[in-house]
């Protein structure tokens, strides 16, 4: 028997995971941007923006429905420290200056997708989910083998998390285009880099296989 990543997805043991799609990087009045003037907003962010809003939450609502219609696990993780001064997150994070206190706005999903009563949220400290939650405990738990990983920032906590999970035995599937980074070479490349990783298919792909 071959061994390949090309496996269709099972929704009895997939999980869909959202990688930081949450008011502190996914929303313009977020701490990771609050500070910044219009002119320096829309020079340094805008086209972040212009295909977050436009396309890539919407390709992540349409996700969300086809997983949850399947019987797909979804779960989100976001950066959100479990005190309120941060001392508990990573020394990256505290040399980066990211603080996102214990039960604020920007520790939130965002309302787009926001998550259903009984399907599960983990706040973590540092970039890789798989270091700073229970994840893989809770993804075993749950009979996950197959993880579709989405989200933000593609070459950053996505990329984390994919090569945690890879490295800890699961199947993983990235939907390319329901992440995003701040610039489109930066995205193209983070696609080439982690490629050897997983399986990459588009939002329409995974829907077409779901159904």
């Amino acid at each position: 028997m071959e061994l390949t990543r090309n496996v269709p997805i099972e929704p009895a043991q997939a999980a869909i995971l959202y990688v930081d799609v949450q008011n502190f990087s996914a929303k313009k009045k977020g701490a990771e941007f609050v500070d910044l003037d219009e002119k320096t907003l829309s020079e340094k962010y805008g086209w972040y923006f212009d295909r977050l809003e436009g396309e890539v939450i919407p390709r992540m609502q349409k996700l969300q429905a086809a997983c949850r219609k399947a019987g797909v696990e979804v779960m989100y993780t976001t950066i959100e420290s479990l005190t309120l001064d941060g001392r508990d997150r990573s020394l990256d994070y505290k040399i980066t200056g990211f603080n996102v206190p214990k039960g604020s706005w920007d520790g939130k999903v965002i309302d787009e997708i926001a998550p259903g009563e009984d399907e599960i949220v983990l706040p973590k400290s540092s970039s890789s989910v798989f270091v700073s939650t229970h994840i893989d405990y809770i993804l075993r738990n749950l009979g996950v083998k197959q993880l579709i990983i989405c989200g933000l920032i593609t070459d950053q906590c996505v990329e984390s998390a994919i090569r945690d999970a890879c490295d800890l035995g699961y199947l993983v599937t990235q939907v390319t285009d329901a992440c995003l980074t701040y610039s489109q070479e930066r995205h193209d490349n983070s696609l080439r880099t982690i490629k050897g990783y997983c399986r990459q298919v588009t939002t329409e792909e995974l829907i077409a296989e779901l159904s």
